[in-house]
């Protein structure tokens, strides 16, 4: 489970994430849902450590992040909104590197990068650079590396983009499988109707502030017979002109 209590960020005078408070529990699919700059990446960022929230706090099964980061990071799995790391070594390279890191054996090492690499179908260019592929097949290589060491914590950033339809279908059933084992799995996206075929909750966020946390069925209830493009721009215009408003 996952608690963010009073989360807030700040690049220089902006504030990236304003008082978000949110629970994710074990055994659900959690989308975080909003457009560009709504805060999705930062808060995923505060969540992995790559970014320290200038308030707030953070805890993943009852452990404070702050105190235990390094115990915490061996249970997560992430994939960034930008796959455009270690582009100079071969993919296969890349995640014998993640393997070691997360202290897999070589035995487990081979058969998780078969399997993975199998279903993302990148099985015969593991020993291309990454610098060479394509958007997509660089984001197939770091969901790979993510889900290497077979984490209880996905938290995946915009993960089906640049992915080819077979791949994000995969991808979505394993979340899905992933979610039932009583794991959690996070992640962002702007694409509401990928938000409403997988998740069991979700939250809408818009410039920082968390709008809306529930189900799909919970949103509509909130705008009878609308369809969700529509209750989601309805959600933000709102908070948009409550903003100019109050100025």
């Amino acid at each position: 489970m996952i608690n963010i209590e009073g989360l807030r960020v700040e690049y220089g005078s902006k504030v990236a994430i304003e008082n978000l408070n949110l629970e994710i529990k074990d055994g659900e699919i959690f989308g975080l849902i909003g457009h560009n700059g709504a805060g999705k990446s930062t808060t995923i960022k505060s969540l992995v450590s790559i970014i320290k929230p200038t308030a707030g706090k953070i805890f993943v099964d009852g452990l404070n992040l702050e105190e235990n980061r390094l115990q915490i990071k061996n249970i997560i799995g992430y994939v960034s909104d930008s796959p455009d790391m270690f582009l100079k070594i071969p993919a296969r390279s890349f995640l014998e590197l993640i393997a070691d890191i997360y202290g897999i054996d070589d035995d487990k090492r081979d058969e998780r990068i078969e399997y993975l690499s199998e279903i993302f179908s990148l099985k015969n260019s593991l020993m291309g650079t990454i610098e060479e592929f394509s958007h997509g097949m660089r984001q197939k290589i770091f969901v790979i590396a993510a889900l290497l060491s077979n984490p209880k914590i996905w938290i995946l950033d915009e993960p089906m983009t640049g992915l080819d339809p077979q791949s994000s279908y995969n991808l979505k059933e394993m979340m899905k499988e992933h979610s039932k084992a009583g794991n959690t799995v996070l992640f962002s996206t702007h694409v509401l109707e990928v938000a409403e075929q997988i998740c069991d909750r979700i939250g809408i966020l818009s410039k920082g502030k968390l709008l809306f946390v529930g189900t799909m069925d919970e949103l509509r209830a909130t705008y009878p017979g609308e369809n969700l493009e529509n209750i989601y721009l309805d959600m933000v215009n709102t908070e948009h002109h409550l903003e100019i408003g109050e100025a």
